[in-house]
């Protein structure tokens, strides 16, 4: 089971109306809040991420689109679960949807108590508590009988109320008691034919200069927005075995910088819920030497003394994804948001390790590429975005 919440900052979210597109459903508009967290945290809780998966303590069918809220360590969505709205972490890294982390769950006339315990850990949080059935809305889409977990203690989810996972389900696995496998609500959107195909479609935006409060991102259910993407996708199948097999895992082929290979494949996950990008000690440490780059000792992320000039690229199948020193730098407007001290430059990666899964494409890559998680045809996707 992956990763926990990373520190969040509590707010409220506002949510605009649905709107209507001939290519895509429904889109909703996504909103960025700004963190409280600092770079250290990101760090610390993506290499818990990293130990978890690795076995560590751990009608008309259409696509609709709905919002979620950036809040720097990750995106939220505002989830309608019986008579109550709920901000949930969006993460493709598990697969149980839950809330009230806030104890401020309602039952209704929609909800059931099934009798089941569910506890899952997600490596730097963790949560349990009694298993429902309920009438659960998002994007104008509706499951009437989802199953979620209702928490009775919840740690690491500060300014959330829970997670609506959207991982693969094997990911549900023994996390509720006397039962296999829990279904998703693309599962479930999916076998009552409210979507005609199991995909969802991720754009994240990111923000400029120190701007936090922006609206730039949409999730796609059931499809993807082809106003938020130019080109074509290029797929990549999803891993069926090694230890990224249960999620949305893929194979690397190779990491480099300035054209220049930095090392060989490696074993990934495509996960919408860690903020930055990590990647295996041998691809770190060439980064850092053919950059002049180091480990930062308050922060963890790689820093340097002198800005880079040259892009690095994240390589699946035979496709180079490259990120600019723009887009993989921490623009020095945010740094007071992370506690990060002037006169470095900062880069979104940290060190992932030399075994087994070494690699997550987080959100700092994801900001700069439009997503799509193909669960009908088992693959992954990729486009330049908007």
């Amino acid at each position: 089971m992956r990763t926990a919440a990373l520190f969040l900052l509590s707010a409220t979210a506002a949510f605009a109306a649905p709107v209507e597109r001939d290519d895509a459903g429904v889109a909703v508009p996504l909103k960025h809040v700004p963190s409280k967290g600092t770079a250290a945290d990101l760090v610390k809780n993506a290499k818990a991420r990293v130990q978890k998966i690795n076995g560590g303590s751990s009608t008309t069918s259409q696509a609709a689109s709905g919002s979620a809220q950036n809040i720097d360590d990750t995106y939220v969505a505002g989830i309608k679960i019986g008579t109550g709205t709920y901000d949930l972490i969006v993460d493709t890294g598990s697969s149980n949807t839950w809330t009230n982390a806030n104890n401020d769950y309602k039952t209704s006339s929609t909800s059931k108590d099934t009798g089941n315990s569910v506890e899952v850990s997600y490596g730097s949080g963790e949560f349990f508590g009694e298993e429902y059935t309920d009438k659960v809305t998002y994007a104008g889409l509706t499951v009437p009988h989802q199953s979620v977990g209702i928490s009775q203690y919840a740690e690491g989810f500060q300014g959330v109320d829970g997670i609506v996972g959207f991982g693969p389900v094997d990911l549900t696995e023994d996390t509720v008691s006397n039962t296999n496998t829990v279904p998703t609500f693309m599962d479930n959107l999916y076998k009552q034919g409210s979507i005609s195909k199991e995909v969802l479609g991720v754009y994240f935006h990111p923000e400029s200069g120190s701007d936090d409060d922006d609206t730039n991102g949409e999730l796609t259910l059931g499809g993807v927005d082809s106003s938020k993407y130019s080109g074509s996708i290029t797929y990549f199948p999803k891993a069926t075995s090694g230890s990224n097999a249960p999620y949305w895992g893929i194979s690397v082929s190779s990491f480099s910088y300035n054209g220049k290979t930095l090392s060989g494949s490696a074993a990934g996950i495509v996960d919408t819920g860690t903020t930055l990008i990590i990647i295996p000690t041998a691809a770190y440490n060439a980064f850092s030497s053919a950059t002049g780059g180091s480990t930062d000792s308050n922060s963890g992320l790689i820093s340097f003394t002198k800005k880079p000039t040259a892009n690095f690229a994240i390589k699946f199948g035979s496709t180079s994804y490259t990120l600019t020193p723009s887009q993989f730098l921490v623009p020095q407007a945010q740094y007071s948001n992370f506690g990060l001290t002037s006169g470095k430059y900062y880069g979104w990666f940290a060190d992932g390790g030399d075994s087994g899964v070494n690699t997550i494409i987080g959100q700092k890559f994801l900001e700069n590429y439009y997503s799509v998680f193909d669960t009908t045809s088992s693959r992954i996707g990729f486009a330049t975005r908007t």
